[in-house]
């Protein structure tokens, strides 16, 4: 494979693609009321790198070297239920800033973010049914539920010390590698390559899991003007990460009170002096062991890409799992 790839090099692979179908996230949509128009175009224009959308049209290419309006239009879908999740998370987590801009729940109210986000996933199974293709729906269809539950799950062992890894896996199955799976295989069913879904599926699982190990060890350790917020917060909102369910099995049955105070913290979501808390987890090994968990998972997810059809377009995605796992050192 080649050297390490920035972000912006990555979408230059499908550079043209990316760029009718960015337009085509907000082009969409298409209520009749305003208000709806206008906190869609907030939250879409506050939007990330959109690398969901990157690694559906990325996975298209690689199955068929051509130019797809149904491969671009999917992309927006899949950009749409993605940016609907993160309007639904910032009002669960009342949060004020994404990414350094105000979010919709601040800028207008809760109701109108909640709203605005249901019509957000309602547009996109509006725009799936117009592929006429049922397993492709019924793969959307079901991808949303489980991201729903992986949020209610979540929701459920927030503040909760007792949650272990295998809870911690469930939640981010939901939450993040479904979505990541709805990328890749809905491209595969739009052409299909029936074939592929299992290998696909795997490369999407594995680095989902990757990118969100990932993510949570950063809370721990990243930079703050690059996350743009606050280290520590996940414990803060007491939001069962792997970073804070291994440091508790670490300290349970240490001498010391370190872990009375992380599991107070964690059940109350009081964080007095959060940097202490941070160094408890720093110096725990749970980064370490996190890490591993992140590498390991990059593993995976490289070793289902191997399988798939050798061209420019697998080193894209090839190179999207070096990116994400270069944030840990």
């Amino acid at each position: 494979m080649n050297d390490a790839m920035s972000y912006a090099e990555i979408q230059a692979i499908v550079d043209e693609d990316f760029a009718i179908m960015d337009k085509q996230v907000f082009g969409s949509l298409n209520s009749k009321v305003q208000l709806v128009m206008s906190v869609s175009k907030h939250v879409i224009d506050a939007g990330g790198k959109r690398m969901r959308p990157l690694i559906t049209l990325l996975t298209a290419r690689m199955l068929q070297d051509v130019q797809s309006e149904q491969a671009m239009q999917l992309a927006a879908i899949t950009e749409m239920l993605h940016t609907a999740t993160l309007v639904h998370d910032d009002v669960i987590d009342a949060s004020g800033l994404r990414r350094g801009k105000p979010t919709a729940n601040a800028t207008w109210d809760n109701a109108t973010a909640v709203l605005v986000g249901d019509y957000l996933i309602a547009r996109s199974f509006n725009l799936l049914v117009g592929f006429n293709n049922l397993p492709l729906l019924k793969l959307f269809s079901d991808g949303t539920c489980d991201i729903a539950e992986g949020e209610v799950l979540q929701l459920q062992h927030q503040h909760n010390p007792e949650a272990c890894e295998a809870d911690y896996m469930q939640i981010i199955d939901g939450k993040t590698s479904r979505l990541f799976m709805m990328a890749t295989k809905g491209a595969a069913l739009l052409q299909g390559r029936d074939e592929l879904l299992d290998d696909l599926g795997a490369f999407a699982y594995h680095f989902g899991n990757a990118f969100q190990i990932i993510d949570d060890v950063l809370d721990f350790s990243g930079d703050m003007a690059i996350m743009g917020k606050n280290l520590g917060d996940d414990l803060a909102e007491g939001k069962p990460t792997l970073p804070i369910i291994k440091t508790l099995e670490f300290l349970k049955n240490s001498a010391s009170d370190d872990y009375d105070k992380l599991r107070i913290a964690v059940q109350t979501g009081k964080v007095d002096d959060a940097a202490v808390l941070i160094d408890l987890v720093r110096q725990s090994g749970a980064i370490e062991y996190c890490k591993n968990q992140a590498l390991e998972q990059t593993r995976l997810a490289q070793e289902a890409l191997a399988r798939l059809p050798d061209n420019r377009y697998r080193d894209g995605l090839y190179q999207l799992t070096k990116l994400a796992s270069s944030r840990l050192s």
